[in-house]
C-alpha cells in the first residue's frame, strides 16, 4: 500500500481494539463460571471495580474532544486533525487506557483473576500491532507537530 493510500484510508489495526478488550474479558467470564478465580474480598471487589469503571470512562471526554476536532475516532477512517487537547494531554491513547480501566473495573465486578491473566496479550498485542500503527499513520499525515506532541505526551500515562 503506498504512503498516500495509507493516509486516506487510516492505519486500519489488525484486530478492532474494543474487540481486542471485549472477548478476553468474556472468556474470562466463561472460565469464572466455570470454575470461579476470586481475587479480592466481596465488598473490596465492587468498590474496586466501581472505581475502576468510573476511571475508564475517560474514553467518553476522549470521543467528544475528537468530534470537536472534526476528526473520526475510529482506526479504519482517516484522522483529519491532530487531538492534542482533553485527555489526549495526558496520554496519547486515552480510549486504551479507559478500555484498560474498564477491563479491570470489570474483572473486579465479577471478582475473576481470570480475565486479569489475559491481560498481558492484551497489552502486548496494543502495543506491537494497534497502536504502532496509528502512530506510523499519524507521523506520516501530521509529521513534526506529532512527532513534537509523542515527545511531550506518554502512550500510556
Amino acid at each position: 500500500m503506498t504512503s498516500d493510500a495509507f493516509a486516506e484510508r487510516g492505519p486500519v489495526p489488525p484486530f478492532p481494539p474494543p474487540l481486542l478488550y471485549a472477548l478476553p474479558l468474556l472468556g474470562g467470564y466463561v472460565l469464572h463460571r466455570w470454575r470461579p478465580f476470586p481475587f479480592l474480598p466481596g465488598a473490596v471487589s465492587l468498590v474496586a471495580g466501581v472505581i475502576l469503571v468510573a476511571l475508564g470512562l475517560v474514553g467518553i471526554p476522549a470521543l467528544r474532544a475528537m468530534r470537536r476536532s472534526g476528526t473520526s475516532p475510529l482506526p479504519w477512517h482517516p484522522v483529519s486533525a491532530l487531538v492534542t487537547d482533553g485527555p489526549y494531554r495526558l496520554t496519547r491513547n486515552p480510549m486504551y487506557v479507559g478500555m484498560t480501566l474498564l477491563y479491570l473495573g470489570g474483572s473486579a465486578l465479577m471478582n475473576s483473576a481470570w480475565p486479569l491473566a489475559f491481560l498481558p496479550v492484551i497489552l502486548f498485542v496494543m502495543n506491537a500491532l494497534v497502536i504502532p500503527r496509528e502512530e506510523r499513520h499519524l507521523a506520516e499525515r501530521f509529521g513534526e507537530p506529532y512527532l513534537d506532541y509523542c515527545r511531550r505526551v506518554r502512550r500510556w500515562i
